[in-house]
């Protein structure tokens, strides 16, 4: 299935895309994509309705991020080793996390604004995990029947922020809409491996980044395993896993992006977003 939640900022439904590409409306069914309607017996009723007795939902619509109520919106850095590499960093020893504030969330084809101030921003393609059962002190064996689905997530960064403002990562992370997330929800059995998903970004049509899944340093059991261990993940948090290479802050000279440049990325199966950038006024 793909879930989505669409509507004005703050106010958006829960739907689902239909065979033929259709938004159809699940507010009849489920309060929200969030919290326990993540949770594997809710996916399994939806999954039994009949999407085509929907209501269909007409006219053009905004899709917001697709799971509401997030707790926690955790980052692995530095997870695919090409990026290590243009970066020159050293391959980790465990996961190295860091977390973006859930106000940064946005919808996949909302504008990007850039912070007062900034002149190094920074595109990420990422492989969104969306939880969908507790989880605490689970296995890499289990660790995946405790996710509810799959999602691309823009890792937006100002990298000024990120890595001179006392190095909190978090600082040049958390911007308002600097965390894309969508544009739907993909179940996890839509998925065959995911470890073997082809993700990509252009900025103004010029490839930027390509890579894959199979890059990763971590697998996405063994973050969710390691996170774990240290703190419980609930419905509805999201883990962004990574990016492969190709960031501006990797290229010589560095790149970075400005006031009306276009992002369109996305991942094998789980959609594509398109974002405009923007400065704050």
């Amino acid at each position: 299935m793909k879930l989505v939640r669409f509507g004005e900022p703050g106010a958006e439904k829960p739907g689902m895309i239909d065979h033929n590409g259709d938004l159809r409306d699940l507010s009849d069914e489920v309060a929200d994509i969030a919290a326990e309607a993540l949770s594997a017996k809710s996916l399994e009723i939806l999954s039994k309705l009949d999407p085509m007795a929907l209501p269909k939902v007409e006219g053009e619509v905004r899709f917001g991020p697709c799971v509401g109520g997030t707790g926690k919106f955790m980052c692995i850095g530095l997870n695919f080793s090409d990026h290590a590499a243009e970066t020159g960093s050293a391959i980790p020893d465990h996961p190295v996390l860091f977390m973006k504030a859930t106000s940064a969330m946005g919808g996949a084809f909302d504008d990007v604004v850039l912070p007062r101030g900034s002149e190094t921003s920074d595109w990420e393609v990422e492989l969104g995990v969306v939880i969908g059962e507790r989880c605490k002190y689970v296995s890499e064996a289990e660790a995946l029947d405790h996710v509810a689905g799959f999602c691309v997530c823009n890792d937006v960064s100002e990298r000024t922020f990120q890595r001179k403002r006392s190095g909190q990562w978090t600082k040049g992370k958390s911007c308002d809409t600097f965390g894309p997330t969508g544009p739907w929800l993909v179940t996890k059995d839509e998925i065959a491996d995911v470890q073997k998903l082809g993700m990509w970004l252009d900025v103004n049509g010029e490839r930027m980044q390509t890579g894959n899944t199979d890059t990763m340093i971590f697998t996405v059991a063994q973050c969710i395993s390691h996170l774990s261990q240290m703190f419980t993940l609930h419905p509805g948090d999201v883990i962004s896993t990574g990016t492969p290479p190709g960031v501006g802050m990797g290229m010589a000279p560095e790149r970075y992006l400005k006031a009306g440049d276009v992002m369109t990325l996305g991942i094998d199966g789980l959609g594509e977003q398109r974002q405009t950038v923007r400065a704050d006024g």
